[in-house]
């Protein structure tokens, strides 16, 4: 195919966000790839103009949970640019709650949850349950290595919990007593790695950073089709599935989204695939083998995070006669394209769900109304909630206070708490430091030891001011 016939590619970024793609994950590509970045704030309009000016015609990338809603409405507005992954596959991206309602649609098996807009509900119920639960942070797509996963073993945890974490919806499900859980990784539908993950002995929580251990040996290809079904009930062009494995053998979706952690290697099959996609079959499809991972997990994660544009040939059995077994190269998980939908399968208007049961409960004073809009931080749809605080016009949580918290940090002194609150801004420092810690990492100096001190001087700074 000539370049002048392939569509104009373009790589979104934001401020503040790891970057998922760079140009040399599309190796081969012979035209310019644009890049795009929003700038949080009121940069909606000049974003679009960006976008336009550019003549893009696919837009690739993940969009973050406190950008999910401008990001529907950008789309909207540019009706001729296809985004890949489309607003509609990304809609798990946001929060755990829109994963139960992926899951319910598309009757996809789940731990049993309950979601709650208001406090008195959520207390009506969780006083009447039976226990263990676990409730969850909803917003986002991931638990930052469990941190914001907790099991709880009576009301009084229960209620102690919501109140102290602010917690908004309130995200309860039944407990799943997990052998393991299994991540599997997809491109095409077609599963690219697998891998298991154990809690350590007497433990529950299967993260690596709460002690849980990692190995990529015979992952039943059960779990293989529930997540490929998932990708496919979603059609994402690439796709994560974190499925749970009970003492029954029993699977269920915990978790399932665009956005994930991968190898570059993969973010390179990922490149590859949809230039295959994009360009009608002019670049060859990516070919992965099945259970390719038990391989490659032999190799040190160290060495794998270097290594780039690994690629497979199809194998060809050798003969010596007419004969040849065709069962040897059947492939069960084909490397598929997404299909063309038109419309919006999860319009906000009806599924952006903490947005509509804030609008019934302020729905007061025109003063009151320009207070909620005023506590939004930088890109969010997020503002106060039934569960916990988010800084208003009164708060103690001021520029110069948060700047206080942060100099009490060891290793952060004057210049560099300047440096961070200059970048996040003051209400969208106090929705990282309470949701997303795990961000101030793009900061320069700003390291895991670094993070969790914060992580911790932040809950403790938290409980200071509800005395």
């Amino acid at each position: 195919m000539q370049s002048s016939a392939l569509p104009k590619l373009g790589l979104l970024y934001l401020d503040h966000v790891l970057r998922f793609f760079d140009k040399s994950n599309f190796k081969g590509w012979p035209n310019q790839i644009e890049t795009v970045t929003y700038h949080w704030g009121n940069d909606k309009e000049r974003f679009i103009r960006e976008v336009r000016d550019k003549k893009i015609d696919v837009l690739i990338g993940n969009i973050p949970a406190t950008a999910y809603e401008t990001f529907r409405d950008i789309a909207r507005e540019l009706p001729d640019v296809t985004f890949m992954p489309s607003m509609d596959a990304q809609f798990s991206n946001k929060s755990k709650e829109n994963v139960t309602h992926f899951c319910h649609k598309y009757d996809l098996p789940v731990p049993k949850t309950r979601i709650f807009y208001a406090a008195e509900q959520a207390w009506d119920f969780l006083e009447g349950s039976t226990y263990p639960k676990i409730i969850k942070r909803s917003y986002g797509p991931s638990n930052y290595g469990g941190y914001y996963v907790h099991k709880v073993d009576s009301f009084q945890e229960a209620h102690e919990l919501l109140s102290q974490k602010g917690y908004f919806p309130a995200y309860v499900q039944d407990f799943v007593k997990m052998k393991a859980d299994i991540r599997v990784m997809l491109i095409g539908h077609s599963p690219v790695c697998a891998f298991w993950r154990r809690p350590p002995e007497g433990e529950w929580l299967t993260n690596t950073s709460q002690g849980g251990s990692i190995d990529y040996s015979d992952v039943p290809e059960e779990v293989l089709r529930l997540a490929t079904e998932s990708s496919k009930a979603a059609n994402a062009e690439y796709w994560a599935c974190d499925i749970a494995v009970d003492e029954n053998d029993q699977y269920c979706i915990l978790e399932c989204a665009t956005a994930f952690a991968a190898f570059p290697y993969i973010r390179d099959w990922i490149g590859q695939y949809l230039m295959w996609k994009v360009s009608n079959g002019a670049f060859s499809k990516p070919h992965i083998p099945l259970y390719n991972w038990e391989e490659l997990g032999k190799i040190s994660s160290s060495l794998l995070r270097t290594m780039r544009q690994i690629s497979f040939s199809s194998y060809s059995p050798s003969q010596d006669s007419a004969d040849t077994f065709l069962e040897m190269s059947k492939n069960n998980f084909p490397i598929l394209p997404t299909e063309r939908r038109n419309g919006e399968e999860w319009p906000s208007e009806i599924w952006n769900r903490q947005v509509s049961s804030r609008s019934v409960r302020s729905r007061g004073s025109e003063q009151q109304r320009k207070t909620d809009a005023a506590t939004v931080a930088p890109g969010s749809d997020e503002s106060s909630d039934e569960f916990g605080d988010v800084p208003s016009n009164d708060s103690p949580l001021t520029a110069e206070a948060l700047q206080g918290f942060l100099r009490g940090i060891k290793g952060i002194g004057e210049k560099l708490s300047a440096t961070i609150l200059e970048a996040f801004g003051t209400a969208g420092l106090v929705e990282t430091l309470d949701n997303e810690p795990e961000k101030l990492l793009v900061i320069p100096r700003i390291r895991t030891t670094t993070l969790e001190q914060i992580r911790q001087g932040w809950i403790d700074y938290r409980h200071s001011l509800s005395r």
